[in-house]
C-alpha cells in the first residue's frame, strides 16, 4: 500500500527575468520516467531557439525515489542541482519541471544562477494546483430514502466523496474513501443504523483526490 503524498494536479507554467534573461519555469504530473523524458523533450522541441533547457524530476515519493536533474549547458551545478534541491524540499512527488532561459546578455555568475533556477521551481510551485495521491476504497450504500441527507453528511466527515446517487427502490450511493478511513466510516454508518447499513468494498485502487492549492486559485 502506497503511502499518501502530494502530486500535480495539472501543468503550471510561470515566467520571469533575471538581469534581462527571460526564464520561463514549467512544471507537470509525472508518475513514470518515461512520462518525465516525453515531458521534457516537449518542452524543449516548444522552446527550442532557447538558450537551456534545464530538466529536474522526481518520480514516487519519500524512500522510494528517482531523481534527476541536469545542467542542459549552464555551469556545473548552478542550475539542475538547485531546481532538484527545491522540488526534493517541496514534499511533492511524481512531478517534472523544465526552466527555460533566454540569455538576455548579462552573465549572472554562479551564485546568481543557482538562485535564478531555485527560484523558478519555487515559484511555479507557488502556482501550482496540488492533489493527494492516496490508497482508496470505493463502496456500495444501499440505505432507505430517509437517509439521503444523513448519508450526505456523514461521507464528507470520514473524508469520503459520493461519486454517483442511484434513486430505485432504494438508494445506491457509491463513495470513494481513503483507505485508512473506511473501517471507521464502515463502523459509524453500522452503530447509527443497529446494524441494518453496511458498505460493500467494489473497488480497491489509487486515486488523485485534489486539494486547495497554495496560490493560484482559478
Amino acid at each position: 500500500m502506497i503511502r499518501s503524498y502530494l502530486v500535480p494536479a495539472s501543468k503550471k507554467r510561470v515566467e520571469y527575468t533575471v538581469s534581462n534573461s527571460r526564464f520561463i519555469s514549467t512544471t507537470a504530473p509525472a508518475d513514470s520516467v518515461e512520462a518525465a523524458k516525453d515531458f521534457i523533450n516537449t518542452i524543449k522541441s516548444e522552446f527550442s531557439d532557447a538558450t537551456h533547457n534545464v530538466p529536474a524530476y522526481i518520480i514516487g515519493h519519500g524512500a522510494s525515489v528517482i531523481a534527476h536533474c541536469a545542467d542542459d549547458g549552464e555551469p556545473a551545478g548552478t542550475a539542475g542541482r538547485p531546481a532538484l534541491s527545491v522540488l526534493q524540499g517541496s514534499g511533492i512527488g511524481d512531478i517534472v519541471v523544465v526552466i527555460t532561459r533566454y540569455f538576455g546578455g548579462t552573465k549572472l555568475g554562479k551564485g546568481g544562477l543557482v538562485r535564478a533556477y531555485g527560484d523558478g521551481v519555487r515559484f511555479v510551485l507557488e502556482k501550482l494546483p496540488l492533489a493527494e495521491k492516496k490508497h482508496t476504497h470505493t463502496v456500495l450504500i444501499s440505505i432507505p430514502y430517509n437517509w439521503i441527507e444523513r448519508i450526505r453528511r456523514m461521507v464528507p466527515s470520514y473524508d469520503g466523496q459520493i461519486m454517483n446517487e442511484d434513486f430505485a427502490v432504494d438508494v445506491t450511493i457509491t463513495a470513494r474513501f481513503p483507505s485508512e478511513k473506511i473501517q471507521e466510516f464502515g463502523e459509524a454508518l453500522k452503530q447509527s443504523s443497529q446494524g441494518n447499513l453496511q458498505i460493500i468494498i467494489v473497488e480497491t485502487g489509487i486515486a488523485l483526490i485534489p486539494i486547495q492549492s497554495k496560490g493560484d486559485k482559478s
